[in-house]
């Protein structure tokens, strides 16, 4: 099983609502023993590079912090290898295919992005009185009806493509220039300000102003991202590095330094022990041209962004909530990040709408390492084909098998006999052997799920529902 499916005629769309309204206005009423939520999306961050998860040449305290006040996750997967399906699965709870968005979405004004028919994270706490931030990256939509404003934000504040130079703002990869940062919909300068301490900034701002009712802030961060710009305290404490590692630790510390000013924030605000922070990297480390060729690490793990191998997918994620939350403890089950959706609904009490979600809730695991993962099997494909073939990977127990397989990372050749490319990962975690040859059966019974699911998936992209009819979700 997959996720639940919630079906209705018209009669019971009328029951749900009635339901979902009560329950909103449950809700309202107890809003000053709700949580605060505060989820901090890194961008290209390597599944290894916080000092938590064993980097011994980082500089991470805050990272590290948010480890020791909470749960730290040894077996977290994103559900896509690149930024835009990544996260739009975040923040619908949603496979990016059933979220309609399983490629990148454009980085130019007008450029089409999630389906405005989605159900964000944001709508789903704003319904239930909750006030709603985005800061920092978008890249799910860049006309006025797929940006952050349309989709459940109260305010938000950044860039809408998929990465910026961090003084100029302008769009970093390639002509014609392009300016991209905005708040609330309007464009905005703030020409040579450092876009990390921006993001602080409205951070502080976001959470000062809402300070008597809970908030729930998306903050995505475009950090370690290309360009690597760190800042030069960071650039001199790591000149014993050789780069591009060197470049990479400054950007990694850099951020580290704003997650604590914002951690401090919380504290200064007497807000911190009642605010859920959840830490997670879209996707694993970047080896482009556009970065060095590299600086991220996964570690003993092949691949990286753009690869179904585990340095591809399998990222950094903590969640830390002092005042109701174990600390200090790391789970080794498999978890993914669509599961954040109804593991939050679980954690405030807000009830999730009449949608099929892909994720469930991760509290059962939180309180036990003894609790089995919630997923059987989990499916990965990505939205674009390699040379017309798209590179899709599926997983069930220890066992994982990738179609058309990618290594970004170079660990090791792949040729035409690895096109179904076989993995236990219980005795081959850094995936360097393809058993698909001695195991026939298990590959025919993975293909079969993953073309199963793929039809699945296809058909039930697009809701047939508008949310504003169906779910009471205030806009």
């Amino acid at each position: 099983m997959t996720g639940i499916r919630y079906g209705f005629t018209c009669g019971l769309v009328i029951g749900f609502t009635y339901v979902f309204s009560a329950a909103w206005l449950h809700a309202a009423d107890r809003t000053e023993a709700q949580p605060n939520v505060i989820l901090i999306y890194t961008d290209d961050q390597g599944t290894v590079d916080v000092g938590c998860y064993g980097a011994n040449d980082l500089i991470t305290p805050n990272m590290d912090e948010l480890a020791s006040t909470g749960i730290r996750f040894s077996q977290f997967y994103s559900a896509a290898p690149v930024c835009s399906p990544s996260r739009a699965a975040v923040l619908t709870g949603r496979y990016p295919q059933r979220a309609g968005l399983a490629g990148n979405a454009g980085s130019r004004p007008g450029a089409k992005g999630m389906p405005t028919e989605q159900l964000t994270m944001a709508e789903i706490f704003r319904a239930a009185g909750y006030r709603t931030g985005h800061i920092g990256k978008w890249h799910l939509g860049y006309r006025p009806d797929t940006m952050p404003n349309a989709q459940g934000f109260d305010d938000s504040f950044g860039h809408m493509g998929g990465c910026i130079d961090n003084y100029s703002h302008f769009f970093y990869w390639n002509g014609p220039n392009r300016h991209d940062l905005w708040r609330n919909g309007k464009e905005v300068w703030e020409d040579g300000r450092f876009f990390p301490k921006l993001m602080v900034r409205e951070a502080h701002r976001f959470i000062d102003n809402n300070q008597t009712q809970p908030f729930f802030l998306y903050w995505a961060i475009n950090v370690p991202h290309y360009p690597l710009q760190g800042t030069d305290a960071w650039r001199k404490k790591y000149q014993h590095l050789t780069p591009p590692r060197r470049k990479y630790a400054a950007f990694i510390s850099t951020m580290d330094e704003m997650i604590g000013q914002l951690l401090e924030h919380l504290h200064k605000r007497g807000l911190r022990e009642n605010t859920i922070v959840i830490f997670q990297s879209d996707h694993g480390h970047s080896t482009e041209q556009r970065t060095f060729g590299g600086g991220g690490s996964a570690g003993k793990f092949r691949g990286a962004k753009f690869s179904l191998f585990e340095g591809g997918i399998r990222v950094p994620s903590i969640i830390s909530w002092p005042a109701q939350l174990p600390q200090d403890q790391v789970r080794d089950q498999l978890a993914v990040s669509v599961d954040w959706l109804p593991t939050l609904s679980e954690l405030t009490g807000i009830p999730l709408p009449q949608r099929r979600l892909d994720g469930h809730s991760l509290v059962p695991i939180i309180h036990s390492n003894k609790v089995a993962s919630p997923h059987q099997q989990f499916h990965w494909q990505s939205g674009r084909g390699m040379n017309g073939k798209p590179q899709w990977a599926v997983r069930k127990g220890q066992w994982k098998l990738i179609g058309n397989p990618k290594d970004t990372s170079d660990r090791a050749p792949l040729n035409d006999s690895d096109q179904l490319f076989l993995i236990n990962l219980d005795e081959d975690p850094e995936e360097m052997e393809n058993i698909a040859e001695q195991h026939p059966d298990i590959i025919q019974s993975l293909e079969q799920l993953h073309l199963k699911w793929l039809q699945e998936v296809q058909l039930d992209a697009t809701p047939t529902i508008p949310k504003t009819e169906a779910e009471l979700i205030i806009d």
